[in-house]
């Protein structure tokens, strides 16, 4: 089951991908940086999950 639809025709363009992983990294390392650990780990998660389903195991597709 995935947490989120990586293939919505939404995500097709690169900069809305690169956008969604930079807010994700960019939280967790504020979490981190404010001694959040919990919270900077679910968001790490999230960035680590996100890179890899909008860049290693992206499949664009039409709408059908």
């Amino acid at each position: 089951m995935k947490l989120f639809d990586t293939n919505h025709p939404f995500f097709r363009p690169l900069w809305i991908r690169l956008a969604v992983c930079a807010v994700a990294g960019g939280w967790a390392v504020f979490e981190f940086s404010t001694g959040a650990t919990v919270w900077g780990l679910i968001f790490a998660a999230f960035f680590a999950l996100s890179v890899w389903g909008f860049f290693v195991d992206f499949n664009p597709r039409e709408p059908d």
